[in-house]
């Protein structure tokens, strides 16, 4: 203990100041070295949360002791990596994200019993609301939802009923989602909610675009946008069909195909009434005969009173003989004919083709140059190109009359760089965070060892040897040994000043025995002053450095320095 306190004394207050703060230093270097290398890789277990279901999950977390990180504004939450699945799971099986919405179980509550009518129907509404949000947001392109519902009341001796409407706001981190699942949302929330049409739904994103407008009445607007879908899934088709036909022969990924339909808008309406001469049919016939007889007798009496007289001859006043005697008969018939007729209603519903352009972009041959060189490209032949024309044409269902238009052209394809994806299943299938880990690991492996090598060792080597005598470089150079050392700051004071692109005259510091040579001697050379007075400079440091190293001895061991004088003395 007595020789590690005469070390420390030794060394002095400053250098045990610069060495505990070298320890200091390393220690709290190796400190976070340990820490950062103990510290789990923190991975994403949710993100976009609602600050209630966030604050709900930050509090299942704490309760397990799970290590968690908040990022953003608390909707973020970071777990360590190899736990992400099970808090997943947990979390799930928990119910702890429900975005926010209440559901059914808003009736579980104890005060529930002595709610009014009034605060049951609002419940009965937010209830609604909440469970076809959660339905909406287990969709695989919406990440939360809000639902707006509009029921209205049937009030008494009203004779009008107004009908119920709604309006959904969604997130999509995926960009907009397709007319397909717009299509869907509101079929679903209709079939849940009486007396809801889905025409009578508005659908809008969190970029604020509206992606299905509610009806107001406006069929116009209705049709229009019926006929952009189906323009646009038109062009879909074909551009399918043309793209899977061509990779057949081409190869995959070698042919890309845009396809752009005109279509008509107009809706016509027609009525003709076309009667035809020739074709005759009997509507009706009627039909009229008139027959009339005359006669006139031979002799005609006078009519008096003896003709009324009885007993006159009846007989031959009865049949009086004829003298004159004519028939007459008219017959009369009327037929009404009926020309064929035929009513015709054309109806030209809005939709038809008019017009299909088509623009196919074809990649060319590849072929093997050998010798381990890349495969040189070679064009396709124009009479490829027509065949493959000609399958387009087939496939769209081309019309000259129409005006349709097929061009293939013949392009080399740019390479495709797969970045990311091509790094990711190199390097036996680790993940990009793995690689980045390896890579952090060893930066700091490297930055220790340099600290090491190049900052401590050095600094302790100085910090605990023991201040010993300078010599000069020169003399170490031309072989000098046992000799002081000037210190490094003053080595390049021992060349003399002048030009510094001209050569110096060397300064001799030792004699031809290896004596070294005093600073009044190397005065007495040619030019040498500046070097003498640096050599001067030295000599009195050391001196004075030696008188103090004695006087401190003499101090500390005042007993053994009076021995060793009277040893020299008795000398």
């Amino acid at each position: 203990m007595n020789g590690l306190a005469e070390f420390f004394r030794t060394l002095g207050p400053a250098r045990l100041a610069a060495m505990a703060t070298v320890a200091a230093i390393t220690i709290g270097f190796f400190v976070f070295l340990s820490i950062r290398l103990s510290t789990p890789n923190m991975a994403l277990l949710f993100s976009g949360l609602d600050l209630s279901d966030s604050s709900k999950i930050v509090q299942s977390l704490e309760a397990q002791n799970t290590p968690y990180k908040l990022v953003g504004d608390g909707s973020t939450i970071l777990v360590p990596d190899n736990m992400v699945n099970r808090i997943r799971i947990s979390v799930a099986e928990q119910g702890l994200t429900s975005g926010g919405s209440l559901g059914y179980e808003i009736f579980d509550r104890s005060d529930s019993l002595g709610a009014t009518s009034f605060v049951q129907n609002i419940n009965r509404l937010r209830a609604l609301e909440g469970e076809l949000a959660r339905t909406i947001q287990s969709l695989e392109n919406v990440t939360s939802a809000r639902i707006h519902l509009v029921l209205p009341e049937r009030h008494l001796f009203s004779s009008e009923s107004r009908k119920a409407t709604a309006s959904i706001f969604i997130k999509s981190p995926a960009g907009r989602i397709s007319r397909n699942e717009i299509m869907a949302i509101q079929n679903l929330v209709s079939a849940a909610v009486p007396g809801l049409q889905p025409e009578r739904i508005s659908i809008v994103d969190q970029r604020g675009s509206l992606l299905a407008r509610g009806s107001s009445g406006d069929t116009a607007s209705m049709v229009s946008q019926s006929l952009e879908e189906k323009k646009i899934s038109m062009e879909s088709r074909l551009r399918g069909q043309i793209e899977t036909l061509l990779e057949k022969t081409v190869g995959l990924g070698k042919v890309r195909a845009e396809v752009s339909a005109e279509l008509d808008m107009n809706r016509i309406t027609s009525n003709s009434e076309i009667y035809d001469p020739d074709t005759q049919v009997i509507l009706s016939e009627s039909s009229k005969e008139k027959i009339s007889n005359n006669k006139e007798n031979a002799d005609e009496k006078t009519v008096s009173v003896n003709n009324n007289l009885p007993g006159q001859d009846q007989k031959k006043a009865e049949s009086p003989a004829i003298k004159n005697q004519s028939s007459d008969s008219t017959t009369s018939t009327t037929t009404n004919y009926l020309n064929s007729k035929t009513i015709r209603t054309q109806i030209h519903e809005a939709g038809t083709i008019k017009k299909i352009t088509v623009a196919v972009l074809v990649d060319g041959i590849y072929k093997d140059a050998g010798d381990g060189k890349p495969p040189t490209y070679q064009p396709r032949s124009a009479e490829d190109l027509k065949k493959l024309e000609n399958l387009v044409k087939s496939t769209i269902g081309y019309d000259k009359e129409r005006g349709d238009t097929v061009q293939i052209v013949n392009m080399k394809f740019a390479p495709v760089d797969y970045g990311e994806q091509a790094a990711e299943e190199s390097l036996f299938n680790f993940t990009r965070a793995d690689i980045m880990r390896f890579i952090e690991l060893g930066g700091l492996m490297l930055i220790s060892i340099l600290v090491i090598f190049f900052a401590l060792r050095p600094l302790i080597k100085f910090l605990t040897s023991p201040p010993g005598a300078y010599v000069p470089q020169t003399a170490l150079l031309e072989g000098g040994e046992g000799q002081a050392q000037l210190p490094p700051g003053q080595q390049q004071a021992l060349s003399p000043p002048g030009d510094a692109g001209a050569p110096a005259a060397p300064v001799a510091l030792v004699d031809e025995q290896g004596r070294q040579l005093s600073s009044r001697e190397i005065a007495q050379q040619p030019g040498a002053i500046d070097s003498a007075i640096d050599v001067a400079a030295v000599e009195g440091k050391i001196q004075a450095t030696a008188l103090k190293k004695v006087g401190e001895l003499v101090e500390r061991h005042p007993e053994e320095s009076a021995a060793v004088v009277r040893s020299w003395l008795y000398g």
